[in-house]
Order: C-alpha cells, then sequence, then structure tokens
C-alpha cells in the first residue's frame, strides 16, 4: 500500500492560526482527509515547523471544504461537521473518539459519562481523559464538551481558556470552577 500524501494549511481563527493537516484521498469528501487539527501552543499538537520539515506540501485549495465548515462553525453559522477523518489512534482511543463524534453541539458531559458510554467503570475514567487529551482533531471532534463530574472546567490540550472559548460560542457556559 502507497503512503497517502499528506498536505497542510493554516486558517486564522479566534483560537488563533489553526494548522489542518491532511492525506490526500479520493474516497475523502473533497479529497482529502484529514488527520489533525492544531492550535498554537497545544499540547502534543503538530507545528507549522513540523509540517515544513517533514516535507509536507502547502495546499490551501484542497482544505476548502473544511475551512469553509470551520469559518461557519467560529461565525455561529454552524453546529456539525461533515469532515472525513484519517485514520490513527489505538482500537481503544477510537473508541472514545468515537463517543466525542456523538456529542452534541452546546451540550456537554463529564469524562465519566464517556467512560460509561464505551462500557468501563469508574476507573476507566483516567484512561478516558488520556485518549481525549490525545485526540489530534480539536474543534471537529469536540472533546472542549467534555467537563468534570463538578462541571468544572478540566484539561483541555489547546487550553481552557481556548475550551472556554468554544462552549460559550456553543451556549454551553460552563466556568473554570463549575456551573
Amino acid at each position: 500500500m502507497t503512503p497517502r500524501t499528506r498536505i497542510f494549511t493554516t486558517l486564522g481563527s479566534p483560537l488563533g492560526e489553526l494548522l489542518l493537516v491532511g492525506e490526500e484521498s479520493a474516497d475523502a469528501r473533497g479529497g482529502v482527509a484529514l488527520v489533525s487539527l492544531s492550535v498554537p501552543g497545544q499540547k502534543g499538537g503538530t507545528r507549522i515547523d513540523d509540517a515544513t520539515a517533514s516535507g509536507w506540501r502547502s495546499a490551501p485549495d484542497a482544505f476548502e471544504a473544511v475551512t469553509g465548515q470551520l469559518r461557519a462553525y467560529f461565525a455561529g453559522e454552524l453546529t456539525g461537521f461533515e469532515i472525513d477523518f484519517a485514520g490513527g489512534g489505538s482500537a481503544f482511543q477510537q473508541r472514545v473518539w468515537t463517543a466525542l463524534d456523538g456529542l452534541e453541539y452546546g451540550a456537554t458531559v463529564s469524562y465519566g459519562e464517556i467512560a460509561a458510554r464505551i462500557g468501563l467503570s469508574g476507573a476507566g475514567v483516567r484512561a478516558v481523559g488520556t485518549a481525549i487529551g490525545r485526540n489530534p482533531l480539536l474543534v471537529v471532534r469536540p472533546c472542549h464538551r467534555v467537563i468534570g463530574a463538578d462541571g468544572a472546567l478540566r484539561g483541555y490540550a489547546g487550553g481552557l481558556e481556548r475550551k472556554q472559548w468554544l462552549l460559550g460560542l456553543e451556549g454551553a457556559l460552563v466556568g473554570p470552577g463549575g456551573r
């Protein structure tokens, strides 16, 4: 199997300059499957230096469908994304990320609720949190909608201020200390 060509673009946003990385794919909408969406300073995120050092090709036109949806989301005009994602992650991470994909716009759930949705007991909450923290697709795979059991903002690889901003955009205002 021939590896797919990695491509990237950037997009200015209220969260800072987003870096979108994708793989060219004839099967994906718009011809690109999204691999990652990173914000500046993101813990574990891809940086523009990583993209250029890896020889990935800048291809803004290939991401038009994705960037159009992101612009509409940030303008408050879109509540869900129709974006194809490239594979990645372990089988467990994929289970957690699939649960994230099912979270509704403007709703919040706890890490424990995500654990229960995938059939784990209370002891699995920490593993769920770790998998959520490794989500490579911030914003479009809505890990920002997961909060602490007490209603407080907890962990977000892009920073808690961005998590709070995204929840505010969606009308799910949650303060740093809880509801």
